[in-house]
């Protein structure tokens, strides 16, 4: 492969994000392709047996195993660490994959985590089932009140773990001064950056040390492939993550990450109007709702925090309409908005989180969490406004609003 300025940090360092997406971390082959080369390969051939042992024994650079090095993984990998301004980056197969690795890569059994109430259904499975399983402490908070983590910490603490916003309450966490708290006390912060991405923000410039992504959302952005990746220090990608992702596999395929690395082309673009539909669609609905839950209003709790934090609130928010049989209703009158339960499309999507993505939790946890029976969560794409508003006033006058 010839590595072309596209992968030169003295170059890449100095261009701005919406460049960086586009150009960042391109590896040319001899053909001096203009879209990234997608190889699918499993394995590599060598002239000879000395090149294969010293690249086995870390003494030479080049390719060993797809499980290990991909030329369109490493592309996507060196993109998304230049996007996020993080050293280094490490795909994974998804979200979920991500989120595991990220953890388990550096807890053993007495260790204590301190994680967000409000998470993703798998997200809370992990802190709740997983990691208990294995020996590790774990203690909930409200995300949102600061001194909630200060009071969680134990001398054995050594991960906190939340997402900003929330999937699907939208809390929105103080990363100055979680972040601040964790490096006082020793303890490292990984932050699910799946609703915002790095165009709209970077947890890194608040003092985060591993940001974790389903890719899968808005990264990809119209609903194609399933892909994840975890950003942080070189050091600690080398040392900590990658013995763990070297030897369990939870590895981004190339195609995958060929379909990603075209996403991110768009990714501002996109990121940047799905927020203006969304805070358009909010303002429509919110006199009509009993509740909404958006980043993006002044009538947020952490409206201003929001604002200070991130470039733009993103394209999902969240309304409460009292009632599993009026959700069901409102969602059973929709013909333009799908009903599913992905984020980050093109398309703006619905679904109802506690039958679908925190159907896995209990019901006592689900209460704790703020998922009540009448939650819905939007996704809204990049169609019309006027379209989206249009299909949710009929839904919504069908579901008695």
């Amino acid at each position: 492969m010839k590595k072309t300025t596209g992968t030169d940090r003295t170059i890449t360092s100095r261009w701005r994000p919406a460049t960086q997406a586009v150009r960042g971390g391109t590896w040319r082959s001899e053909h001096g392709e203009t879209s990234e080369a997608l190889f699918l390969t499993s394995g590599y051939t060598y002239d000879d047996a000395q090149t294969v042992a010293d690249r086995f024994a870390g003494n030479a650079q080049g390719m060993t195993y797809s499980r290990l090095q991909n030329p369109t993984v490493g592309m996507l990998e060196e993109r998304i660490a230049l996007m996020e301004g993080a050293e280094a980056c490490r795909a994974q197969a998804s979200g979920m994959a991500a989120m595991t690795t990220a953890l388990l890569c550096q807890l053993q059994a007495g260790d204590h985590v301190v994680a967000a109430r409000a998470a993703f259904g798998s997200c809370r499975w992990l802190v709740d089932n997983l990691l208990p399983k294995f020996g590790i402490a774990t203690t909930v908070v409200d995300s949102a009140v600061n001194e909630q983590w200060d009071a969680a910490i134990r001398p054995e603490t050594k991960v906190f773990f939340f997402e900003t916003p929330a999937n699907p309450t939208l809390d929105v966490v103080d990363l100055e001064y979680v972040c601040g708290l964790a490096k006082a006390h020793g303890i490292t912060t990984v932050v699910d950056n799946a609703f915002a991405s790095s165009a709209l923000q970077k947890p890194m410039d608040f003092g985060a040390d591993v940001v974790a992504y389903s890719a899968t959302k808005l990264m990809d952005g119209q609903g194609r492939v399933l892909a994840g990746a975890v950003c942080g220090s070189q050091e600690w990608i080398d040392e900590v993550l990658l013995p763990f992702q070297r030897n369990t596999g939870p590895n981004c395929a190339p195609f995958n990450a060929w379909v990603v690395l075209k996403g991110l082309e768009t990714l501002e673009l996109r990121a940047m109007r799905q927020s203006e539909n969304a805070v358009a669609l909010g303002r429509f609905i919110e006199p009509r709702v009993p509740e909404i839950r958006h980043p993006g209003l002044p009538s947020h709790p952490s409206h201003a925090l929001a604002m200070k934090q991130m470039r733009a609130t993103g394209p999902i928010f969240a309304f409460d309409v009292g009632s599993r049989s009026k959700a069901f209703a409102l969602l059973d009158a929709l013909e333009l908005i799908d009903l599913s339960n992905n984020i980050g499309d093109a398309r703006s999507l619905m679904c109802h989180p506690a039958s679908t993505t925190h159907a896995g939790m209990s019901e006592e946890a689900r209460a704790e969490m703020g998922v009540t029976e009448g939650l819905l969560r939007i996704n809204v794409g990049l169609e019309d406004v006027e379209d989206v508003k249009e299909d949710l006033d009929r839904a919504l006058k069908a579901a008695g609003f």
